[in-house]
């Protein structure tokens, strides 16, 4: 398989005001993401709200999805857990119904320690035949994983190949790893974008943003590939009113369900408890960012 980089929106799940699965906005948004430009689709991470997924939600949308998008994109679902073994069961699944890529959180629950993570890491590379994404998110997990462990992760486990930075400050951990990495580690951005222009010039070949901005971030990602640093800079500070008003903790995938649906991508913004829904007035404060960048 190709190398992953460019744009991988976190795809939202979506449902219906009964709290159900939504399948038919749920391939909408898919088609949406295809025609939008993303080089590649992330499932069941934080916008997902996977973590209020059922198992055999689970399946059915890993098997609509690979259905949906026939190859066109790489799916990287993400398949970490507070316990091994559910991990390494997570990841065997995910693979045999069609993922591509892993992403995967440490445990959290129970914290390990380095050689810890090691463990953990090594005994899902040694279950799946795909590659491993290391997801790097101390604000969520409280898990701290060093640059220098990960690129040793990188060196030693088979299919550790990639690391979502998500640990600020963002840009100079891109550095750290892929000094340390020496080539074989790819690092992708999250945390909603919010340090992309910074992480690319430092060498990261791929982001992670939420599912409601895509046309955008894809031609912000257009325009670096092409050199073009100023009109890069241009669009990003256009659309980073929105995408820092997403970035409140447990504001996120409700905006950005309430933007998709807005736009007529999808027909409810229900989110799934504990998932927050946005009061009336942050309902008002995301229109009048809505409108604003329309305007600019």
């Amino acid at each position: 398989m190709a190398k992953l980089e460019g744009i991988y929106p976190i795809l939202n799940t979506t449902f219906h005001e009964d709290g159900s699965l939504d399948l038919t906005s749920q391939t909408r948004l898919v088609h949406h993401l295809l025609e939008s430009g993303a080089h590649g689709l992330g499932l069941f991470g934080n916008a997902s709200e996977g973590y209020a997924l059922t198992t055999a939600e689970r399946v059915e949308l890993l098997k609509l999805i690979v259905k949906e998008v026939n190859g066109r994109v790489p799916l990287v679902a993400s398949s970490g857990h507070t316990a091994t073994v559910t991990a390494v069961e997570l990841s065997k699944e995910a693979e045999g119904l069609g993922a591509n890529a892993l992403m995967v959180l440490p445990p959290y629950f129970l914290k390990t320690d380095g050689d810890g993570l090691l463990y953990y890491y090594d005994a899902i590379s040694k279950a799946v035949n795909i590659p491993i994404m290391v997801q790097d998110g101390p604000l969520m997990t409280q898990v701290a994983m060093p640059a220098a462990l990960l690129a040793r992760m990188a060196k030693e486990i088979e299919h550790v190949e990639y690391v979502k930075v998500e640990a600020p400050p963002t840009a100079p951990k891109v550095t750290a790893l892929l000094d340390a990495g020496a080539g074989k580690v790819v690092a992708f951005g999250g945390l909603n974008c919010q340090f992309m222009l910074e992480e690319i010039a430092r060498g990261a070949r791929g982001m992670m943003p939420g599912s409601d901005m895509i046309p955008e971030f894809v031609e912000i990602w257009r325009r670096t590939e092409a050199g073009d640093q100023k009109g890069a800079w241009q669009l990003f500070t256009r659309i980073l009113p929105l995408a820092r008003f997403e970035l409140q903790p447990g504001m996120g995938v409700s905006a950005m369900k309430n933007n998709l649906k807005a736009a007529g991508i999808i027909e409810s913004a229900k989110v799934r408890h504990p998932t927050a829904e946005l009061n009336a007035q942050s309902l008002a404060e995301l229109e009048f960012l809505r409108n604003w960048i329309k305007q600019e």
